[in-house]
């Protein structure tokens, strides 16, 4: 058995990346990449079962979590940093995760290595601007027009009310109430550490660049087909419905399940979650080895 543990990596530039790794290192591995508000604690319900079939490595992005912020935060930075702890790690072909700003460090580590990807799982991870519903309007009003204004709209969320909402915004009464408090107030005392704000704002401010990317995120998925599974939180305000579309024309052989979650779908829903990300990943490989073997 390879229980979880947590641990640090001294990055070349000098920084701490606090993650967790879990299960057998000759195992294929799972990236799993958390968002907004959180940390890798996002996965503590599902890593002890993925940690039997997978090799698994959750960090904590940079300033989020135990991580040190970097010097210059944005998304290339952070993938960066995940692809070097990868690298230190020796981990091979891997599955990547993709949750909300997870997605653009999953996606900058997929197209540097592509050869190396295994599958997906996508879980309200925009790739395409169907995913940009009428929340993210101060947003992309911003990016547009990057002045003191259209910044402090863009980045009014940045609040305790703002990180509470991450995990209730939009869903039902009886799925929030099954979200225990502490877990947001945690959140919001680490975002309030030095330099954390300054990340979250120039990360609002990066995925304007993200998105700008989105063409080729399209051409990546359209050649190379990655086998993905979607579990979509359908009460996720800042997450449209729309964007699942887009991602089943892309990717038409992908398997989509819609659940009656928020933002955090994990906190509420991991028991579904979990069975269908083991038989993924189960599925995945039998057909890669039967493959290999007719090759």
């Amino acid at each position: 058995m390879h229980p979880a543990t947590r641990q640090r990596l001294r990055l070349a530039g000098g920084t701490d990346l606090a993650f967790i790794t879990a299960g057998d290192p000759s195992s294929p591995a799972v990236l799993l990449l958390h968002g907004f508000p959180g940390s890798a604690d996002y996965f503590r319900a599902v890593v002890p079962e993925l940690s039997r079939i997978a090799y698994v490595i959750a960090p904590d992005l940079p300033g989020f979590g135990e991580s040190d912020v970097l010097p210059a935060p944005s998304f290339p930075a952070f993938g960066q940093a995940i692809s070097e702890l990868l690298d230190r790690l020796a981990v091979g072909p891997r599955y990547i995760y993709l949750h909300d700003f997870g997605a653009p460090v999953g996606f900058h580590i997929a197209l540097q290595a592509p050869e190396q990807v295994l599958g997906h799982i996508i879980q309200n991870a925009n790739a395409h601007r169907t995913g940009l519903g009428p929340p993210w309007a101060p947003a992309m009003d911003y990016w547009s027009h990057p002045d003191p204004e259209n910044e402090a709209a863009a980045t009014a969320h940045l609040t305790f009310e703002g990180v509470r909402n991450g995990y209730l915004g939009g869903m039902p009464p009886d799925v929030a109430a099954r979200i225990a408090p502490e877990i947001w107030e945690e959140d919001w005392r680490v975002m309030q550490l030095p330099g954390r704000m300054e990340t979250q704002r120039a990360l609002v401010a990066d995925y304007g660049n993200y998105v700008a990317g989105f063409d080729a995120i399209a051409r990546y998925l359209a050649r190379r087909q990655p086998p993905s599974l979607m579990f979509w939180a359908r009460h996720d305000p800042f997450f449209d419905l729309a964007e699942i579309q887009s991602w089943m024309q892309v990717l038409p052989r992908m398997e989509a399940h819609v659940l009656d979650a928020g933002h955090k779908l994990l906190e509420t829903h991991a028991a579904a979650a979990v069975p269908l990300m083991v038989d993924f990943i189960r599925q995945t490989r039998r057909r890669g080895e039967r493959t290999q073997a007719g090759a």
